[in-house]
Formats: C-alpha cells, sequence, structure tokens
C-alpha cells in the first residue's frame, strides 16, 4: 500500500492493514471518578487565580498530573494501541473562558509529555503505542450564528481558529505526539481551520504525522450540526488524506451504526475509525452513561464483524473496562480493507 511519507507512526498504516487498532476511552468522565475539587484544579501555582477552575480538566496536567498519568497507564494495560493526549479543551480559544488562554501552548507540551511517558513504558516491539494529539472543536462555531436574530454572526473567525489550532498543535508536537486526531467535529469549517494549521507546521517543520479526522452526528437526521450528512462530511476533508476518517461521541454505537456503515462505504481510500458513547446520559449511572463494558463491546464487535472498523474505541462515559471489551472483541475480525492504494499513491510534501 502506498501512503504518505510519515516521519513518525511510519509503521502505522501497516498496523492497520493487518488489525483493527485499538483507541483509549474517555478521560472526562474517568476524571469525575476522582471527585476532584477547585484546589485541586488550582494547586499551588493558581492559587490565586480569579475565576474558578474546576472542570478545566486540562490544567490537570499542571495541578495534577498523577491523575492525568493513572488514566492513561489504565488504557494502556486495558489494551489500547494509540492513547490520545489530554487536550481537548486546550485552545486558546478554549481557555478564554478560564483567563487562561496565554497557557494554551504550555497545557498541550505537558499533556503530550505525560501521554508519551505513558506510551513509552507501554510499548513493546510487537505492541508499539501511539500518542494522540488531540484537537478538540473549541467551544465556538465558524459557521452557525450564535444570535438567532442575525444569521450572520460569528463569534469566531477562520483565521483565529487557524491561529489557536497551530499554536496547540506546536506544543503537541514539541511533546511528542506521533499523530494529530482532530476530533468530535460538529462543524467542518472548524475542522478546515485545523487541518490548515496542521498542513501549514507540518510543512515548515519538516515532519509528516498521520492525521485522524473524526465527526459528531448530533441528531437522526444524520448529520453533523453544521448541517452535513458524513458524506458529505468526508468530501470536503479528504483532501486532508487523513489516513482515517470515523465518528466519534454524541451517539452511543446503535444509534450510530447506519452513519458508520455509510462513512466505511463512501471513504474507500482510507481507513475508518470509530469510539462511540457508552450509550445515552443516565445521571443515575457511574460513568454518567448507560452502557456496561460488555454492551458497548458487543456493539463495536458486530461493526467488525460487519467490515466496519480499522480503529475501535470509546468516547464519553466509557472506562478501561469498556476498552479491555472493545480489545478482546474487535481482535476476533480482520480490518476493513480500503482501496488498494490509499490516496491514490499521492505522497504527501
Amino acid at each position: 500500500m502506498n501512503t504518505p511519507a510519515y516521519t513518525r507512526a511510519a509503521t502505522l498504516p501497516e498496523i492497520l492493514s493487518r488489525r483493527i487498532v485499538v483507541l483509549d476511552g474517555a478521560m472526562g468522565t474517568m476524571i469525575q471518578r476522582y471527585k476532584l475539587g477547585e484546589a485541586d484544579y488550582r494547586g499551588e501555582r493558581f492559587k490565586d487565580h480569579a475565576k474558578d477552575l474546576k472542570g478545566n480538566n486540562e490544567l490537570l496536567q499542571f495541578t495534577r498530573p498523577d491523575v492525568i498519568s493513572q488514566i492513561h497507564e489504565q488504557y494502556l494495560a486495558a489494551g489500547a494501541d494509540i492513547l490520545e493526549t489530554n487536550t481537548f479543551g486546550a485552545t486558546s480559544v478554549a481557555q478564554e473562558d478560564y483567563g487562561l488562554a496565554p497557557l494554551a501552548r504550555e497545557m498541550n507540551l505537558a499533556a503530550a509529555r505525560l501521554a508519551r511517558a505513558a506510551c513509552d513504558k507501554y510499548s513493546t516491539p510487537d505492541k508499539p503505542r501511539f500518542v494522540a494529539g488531540a484537537l478538540g472543536p473549541t467551544p465556538r462555531t465558524a459557521s452557525i450564528s450564535p444570535d438567532v436574530n442575525d444569521p450572520a454572526a460569528r463569534n469566531v473567525s477562520f483565521d483565529e481558529l487557524r491561529a489557536a489550532y497551530r499554536e496547540q498543535a506546536e506544543g503537541l508536537l514539541e511533546g511528542g505526539a506521533d499523530l494529530f486526531l482532530v476530533e468530535t467535529i460538529f462543524d467542518t469549517l472548524n475542522a478546515k481551520a485545523a487541518i490548515f494549521a496542521l498542513d501549514e507546521l507540518m510543512e515548515e517543520a519538516g515532519e509528516r504525522l498521520p492525521v485522524i479526522i473524526s465527526g459528531t452526528v448530533t441528531d437522526a437526521s444524520g448529520r453533523i450540526l453544521s448541517g452535513q450528512t458524513v458524506s458529505a462530511f468526508w468530501h470536503s476533508v479528504r483532501h486532508a488524506k487523513p489516513i482515517a476518517i470515523g465518528l466519534n461521541c454524541a451517539l452511543g454505537a446503535t444509534l450510530m451504526r447506519p452513519y458508520i456503515e455509510e462513512l466505511s462505504r463512501v471513504a474507500g481510500d482510507t481507513f475508518i475509525s470509530c469510539y462511540p458513547n457508552a450509550g445515552l446520559p443516565n445521571p443515575m449511572s457511574e460513568t454518567g452513561f448507560d452502557e456496561t463494558p460488555e454492551i458497548t463491546g458487543a456493539l463495536v464487535e458486530e461493526f467488525a464483524k460487519s467490515g466496519f472498523l480499522n480503529i475501535a474505541g470509546g468516547c464519553c462515559g466509557t472506562t478501561p473496562e469498556h476498552i479491555a471489551q472493545i480489545a478482546q472483541r474487535v481482535g476476533r475480525y480482520q480490518p476493513r480493507c480500503c482501496g488498494a492504494s490509499l490516496f491514490g499513491g499521492l505522497k504527501a510534501a
């Protein structure tokens, strides 16, 4: 298979063609298990910060790195091949809400180093572990007006998003990320800003990392929030030549099935990823979601059995126990085959 000339994670395409690769599970709902208070988030460094910080999970790489490292290692012990950095909200755009935008780059650097250390600890010659630098969607949207009375209103521009993603990616790259994961995409224009920033950075740095792009179907219409079907979403981002395209979050595996099947059908020249929530939210559950590890594992196994998957993992509400079930079950099946030549044999610059 001809693949782009990756300078990191160069073995990943061959592994994906050989077996289903396992991604880790949720970070946020795992952090909730630790029942951390405001003091845990503040630590000594931020004890006098003017705004409340509880819930700013990306701050924990500074104040409670032990918690983040423990969660990483639990997922690796459960069988994860790819570990996401704790950087879903680590952009200057997202950190503005906490008055911490200037720390975004440092936040990503610290997170990548924690994930790198965990992966290095668990990697073996026959089972390498990869750090995925996670780029979340930000709390703003470049395509949708936040004002119902003014359809033209926007609270962020493409250039602002590009700059924020560039800063984030620089920290992830320096910290040791093997690949980038642009995830939970509800607005394709936001994703395009991230893709532009990644291409720009990799060209200037002389590095070429695999990129996974993962959208989020928000309702039963089968569309992401900015209005695209999964087919349209794929055709909007395929120019980025991602190593994988997929879906995550929003819907549990049951409701996600027709959309991952459609994506598997239309995206014939790349791999497919899928990491659903553990069902629908349930505040009475310990994880905040309905499905047990056995239920989620069985649902994702059916995707693998149907030939839809190359990468499988979990999103909100999933735990190391969920990932262990997924790893055990999908390991019984061959990965989905993509085209004979990934991206038609085109080489990345």
